[in-house]
């Protein structure tokens, strides 16, 4: 069982609600420090021997790289240029040494004046795994809530309660189906995912209930199926015209609105699925 200390348990700690971007971005500086050194990048960036100098791994321009696929001059070298991240620096490089990470499997000890370890047999799944692990540490720490997926994006969590949910199965055959709602599921939980931006996944949803809708009405009384089209057509969400309701606290609304549908999607699938709505 994990520790909580006196002025957490008090509630006067001054990082109760997590960690400020700055300590957040110094704590995973120093972490990447440290993989950095157990050779978790020196089949990407290369490393440093007393004899050979700079030895080049399969990135040979470090800062071309960012430059050419982060589309940023300033995030390279992090020990220089962590102080001035901003969350959008910080959530870049994350990406970025994700795709570049490998576990040292096997190499060669260089013993003259302690150069250290020569790797040459690296594992890239098991490199990105710990470096996985490794951030998702540092983010839960952090006042925002944001995580590291196994496909390297840094998404917002789910809210509490409905992490299942997004790590299920998609419980459909139908490939267009399945694609939408994982488009949905990815759009609303992007790192700063405008307005817009969720309230199309929430219309992403509706538009897949709309699809299944003659098969859904075998498991829906018809105020069910009345109330959830109602609600997608008169707030503001799938048309724009003036009797639509409008004045909601849009952020609010849209979060409950689509792991709403987000679980009804879920239920019906499985219920058609199963054949229940034959």
């Amino acid at each position: 069982m994990k520790h909580t200390y006196y002025s957490q348990r008090k509630g006067t700690n001054p990082n109760q609600g997590g960690l400020t971007l700055a300590d957040t971005t110094n704590l995973f500086l120093r972490r990447y420090l440290q993989m950095q050194d157990d050779g978790y990048f020196a089949q990407a960036f290369g490393f440093e021997c007393v004899d050979e100098g700079h030895v080049h791994g399969e990135v040979r321009d470090v800062e071309l790289e960012v430059l050419v696929t982060v589309r940023k001059s300033d995030l390279w070298p992090p020990d220089k240029m962590a102080s001035q991240y901003d969350e959008d620096d910080l959530f870049d490089l994350v990406e970025f040494l994700y795709q570049h990470v490998s576990e040292p499997i096997d190499g060669t000890y260089h013993s003259w004046n302690n150069c250290g370890m020569h790797w040459h047999t690296f594992n890239r799944t098991s490199g990105q795994a710990k470096f996985r692990t490794m951030v998702n540490e540092i983010l839960a720490l952090y006042a925002g809530p944001f995580e590291l997926t196994e496909q390297g994006e840094v998404l917002q969590k789910p809210e509490a309660g409905f992490e299942s949910i997004f790590a299920a199965d998609i419980p459909s055959k139908d490939a267009s189906v399945a694609s939408r709602i994982s488009s949905a599921m990815l759009q609303f939980r992007r790192h700063a995912s405008s307005l817009d931006d969720r309230r199309q996944a929430v219309r992403d949803l509706a538009d897949v209930l709309e699809y299944l809708r003659p098969k859904a009405k075998a498991v829906l009384s018809s105020a069910d199926d009345s109330d959830l089209f109602n609600i997608a057509n008169n707030f503001g969400i799938r048309h724009h015209n003036d009797k639509q309701k409008t004045t909601y606290d849009a952020a609010l609304w849209l979060s409950w609105m689509f792991y709403f549908y987000l679980a009804t999607t879920h239920y019906l699938l499985r219920k058609i699925e199963s054949g229940d709505a034959e």
